[in-house]
């Protein structure tokens, strides 16, 4: 029934398998390809030390690469050769393979401590010219996040936009099953590594949202037996609960500067969109239907919310001015079921859930100035999506041979990779802000 599905959150509960203990690293899989992306080699980096290098340093620049949609990163058994140094790179033989751009490097121990000094360079094939190149001195544990911020550099020297391969994830984890059953709150690196455990519930946890300054998340917890809206700083732990309204406190999502949160609340009957002030706590009402109002987002100038509402007959994607007393103006038109927004960081497109003709509820995009809506995923259950940063990508929640797994797509649905546990579901992502 939409008035049920309409509360993203409560319904992802249901979602929610059995299963078993420990929370762990996600496990990447990269599912589908971007024909026709950039053309691009990441030659293996050299490596001086003994054994093996730390990292495949090369490896998950062209896997950040592939999964960002734009690029098309050259197998490596049809490399034509393997430079580390520019004056290695033969620019005619690359042009030969069709390669538009190169990507050499060298990883040498540090002479004076542990750690290890990282060099790359990014070549223009054509203009057989060099782009930029970077040193780096970095600790034993650093050399991933490196990786990542190289693929940021290569990203936006191409694009022109920023990358957001250095940016977090959060998520709620679900293992166990009856009274052994666990919700846990973690964060990670946007591929799923270095997750790091933010809290843990024998309760259901849902809608984790970072705030803009990528410090704090809000979140809501069932952990006194009824909902209640919490914000948590991620570095220290420290949290206060902001919401604990008799009914439903649910989908908060934070103002673009940080100091209010759009919440759902129908403390007063129905449910309804409210703006929620942290300094006070004094919580004022925005919209007024018969229906049911949930899932808002602000707009980056943090002058509208967009959400969802059923006030037609079904779910469908509103926009409401925060501060002025005017009607809601519906967004979506296309099909009966439309929910679970999130907007663009330039405002211009909304990805939200779309039900399709065969049933199947999967991510859309609509763009918000002609109006033209593309179904990006592939599932079956697909929901929760989160831009990325640079708008580039979707994170979203899914389902995977009866489990729940997050998926992520490029917002043109070109590449698309699974990020799963090898135990238990993961549920409920939210992409955190750039890491300035």
């Amino acid at each position: 029934m939409p008035s049920a599905r309409i509360f993203h959150a409560l319904a992802a509960l249901a979602l929610m398998a059995l299963s078993t203990p420990a929370a762990a690293v996600l496990q990447i899989e990269i599912t589908e390809g971007a024909a026709g992306a950039r053309p691009i080699a990441v030659v293996p980096f050299g490596w001086a030390g003994e054994g093996n290098p730390p990292e495949d340093i090369a490896g998950l620049i062209s896997n950040d690469l592939t999964r960002s949609g734009e690029f098309e990163p050259m197998d490596r058994q049809d490399h034509v050769s393997q430079p580390t140094r520019a004056d290695e790179v033969r620019f005619g033989n690359w042009r030969t393979l069709g390669v538009d751009h190169v990507v050499i490097g060298r990883v040498q121990p540090l002479d004076d401590g542990p750690g290890y000094n990282v060099r790359f360079q990014l070549f223009d094939v054509a203009r057989q010219e060099q782009m930029v190149g970077y040193s780096y001195e970095v600790g034993r544990n650093g050399v991933r996040s490196l990786a990542h911020e190289i693929s940021d550099v290569v990203y936006e020297e191409i694009t022109g936009e920023r990358g957001a391969f250095s940016t977090r994830i959060a998520y709620v984890a679900v293992q166990g099953s009856g009274d052994q059953r666990r919700y846990t709150l973690q964060v990670s690196d946007y591929d799923g590594y270095n997750p790091r455990t933010i809290l843990t519930s024998r309760e259901p946890i849902m809608s984790p949202a970072w705030g803009p300054d990528g410090e704090r998340l809000a979140y809501v917890s069932f952990e006194e037996g009824r909902p209640a809206i919490y914000v948590q700083r991620v570095a220290s732990g420290g949290r206060k609960k902001v919401s604990s309204r008799a009914g439903i406190n649910g989908a908060p999502a934070w103002s673009p500067g940080g100091d209010r949160l759009a919440v759902t609340l129908s403390h007063e009957g129905n449910p309804e969109i409210y703006v929620l002030d942290l300094a006070s706590n004094e919580a004022r009402r925005v919209t007024r239907s018969g229906g049911i109002d949930t899932s808002p987002v602000w707009t980056p100038d943090g002058e509208n919310l967009i959400f969802t509402s059923d006030r037609s007959g079904g779910p469908q994607i509103y926009s409401i001015p925060v501060d002025r007393s005017e009607r809601a103006r519906r967004l979506t038109f296309e099909g009966n079921y439309n929910a679970d927004p999130d907007i663009s960081p330039d405002g211009e497109r909304l990805t939200f859930v779309h039900r399709m003709q065969n049933g199947r509820f999967r991510i859309a995009v609509l763009d918000r100035g002609s109006e033209l809506m593309r179904v990006v995923s592939e599932g079956q259950l697909d929901e929760s999506p989160t831009f990325a940063p640079n708008g580039g990508m979707i994170l979203f929640a899914t389902d995977h041979r009866g489990r729940g797994v997050l998926g992520s797509v490029s917002t043109d649905g070109r590449a698309a990779a699974r990020l799963s546990q090898s135990q238990g579901d993961v549920r409920e992502p939210a992409w955190g802000p750039f890491r300035d």
